[in-house]
């Protein structure tokens, strides 16, 4: 397993989101490797890399999205819940995406009515959001005036950008692309 693309380790490529742009030369070998190995992996090997920071959670929440490893909802579901690392929230969101029962939809509903009253957080509300929205789940999120758009003007006094849902949904159709398209069959 190569751990290296770019001068960059498996863990900043998936948090910055690269891997997803045609033009960034590793994109072929590093989705091939994320696949291998999202396949290699054992759960025992994903229960301890969920156990650790923010960057092994990371790898290990994109790696169980690829593989749509369902068995491992809850345990995703409590981790982007507890919110206790930075970062690795957005791969929870993405496994969650990934999985698309009526079961992941309700925890990030959960995650979305726990931290979207909270103005003064920046944390995965937008991946949670766009892991959201195309479900009827999202609608009273995204009501004019509504939660969304407060924490959004909340955050934006912080010096955090402007999200908006649109944008949350196309990053996270991007995602979901990415994998539909490499993961094996």
């Amino acid at each position: 397993m190569t751990s290296l693309y770019g001068g960059l380790p498996r863990y900043l490529v998936l948090n910055g989101g690269r891997f997803l742009g045609p033009r960034w030369w590793h994109t072929t070998r590093f989705t091939r490797h994320l696949i291998a190995d999202a396949a290699a992996i054992n759960d025992e090997e994903l229960e301890a890399l969920l156990g650790y920071t923010w960057r092994s959670r990371l790898t290990a929440g994109r790696l169980i999205g690829v593989d749509r490893r369902e068995r491992f909802r809850a345990r995703i579901g409590d981790l982007l819940l507890a919110s206790e690392v930075c970062y690795s929230g957005s791969a929870c969101c993405f496994a969650l995406a990934r999985f698309g029962t009526h079961a992941d939809a309700e925890i990030l509903t959960a995650y979305l009515d726990r931290y979207l009253p909270r103005t003064d957080l920046h944390y995965d509300q937008p991946a949670a959001l766009g892991a959201r929205l195309g479900t009827h789940h999202a609608d009273r999120f995204t009501e004019p005036d509504g939660l969304w758009d407060e924490w959004v003007k909340g955050v934006g006094r912080l010096g955090y950008p402007n999200h908006t849902p649109a944008e949350q949904r196309r990053w996270t159709d991007l995602h979901g692309e990415f994998a539909n398209g490499w993961t094996r069959p």
